[in-house]
């Protein structure tokens, strides 16, 4: 049931480049590209690899998941590198305040 609900969030989310093209673009060569599909549509012989099988369906869901994730990571990043930047801004910001103040007590 969560994840039905967070599939339906996904798909309440998706931005409209999403919505057009649904697929995401291989970063595998042409011919890595031939081999998966060779591998894939050999039955598999292990029970995890049949397993699998049974949430195929689910792997859309996952990518979109795991772009959500790095989305997440890339931002908490970002505002950990703006964070850090506006205390060293803070601090110059109170030398300077500093330095005014010292130098109109020194007439």
């Amino acid at each position: 049931q969560r994840l039905l609900r967070l599939a339906e969030m996904c798909r309440r989310l998706e931005t409209e480049e999403e919505k057009v093209l649904p697929f995401y673009a291989s970063s595998l060569a042409q011919s890595e590209q031939q081999n998966a599909r060779r591998v894939l549509e050999k039955s598999p012989s292990e029970p995890l690899a049949q397993a699998m099988q049974d949430y195929v369906g689910l792997e859309r869901f996952w990518q979109r998941f795991n772009k959500a994730k790095l989305e997440e990571v890339a931002l908490e990043q970002a505002r950990a590198a703006l964070a850090n930047k506006n205390q060293d801004l803070r601090g110059l910001l109170q030398q300077y305040l500093t330095g005014a103040a010292i130098n109109q007590k020194v007439p």
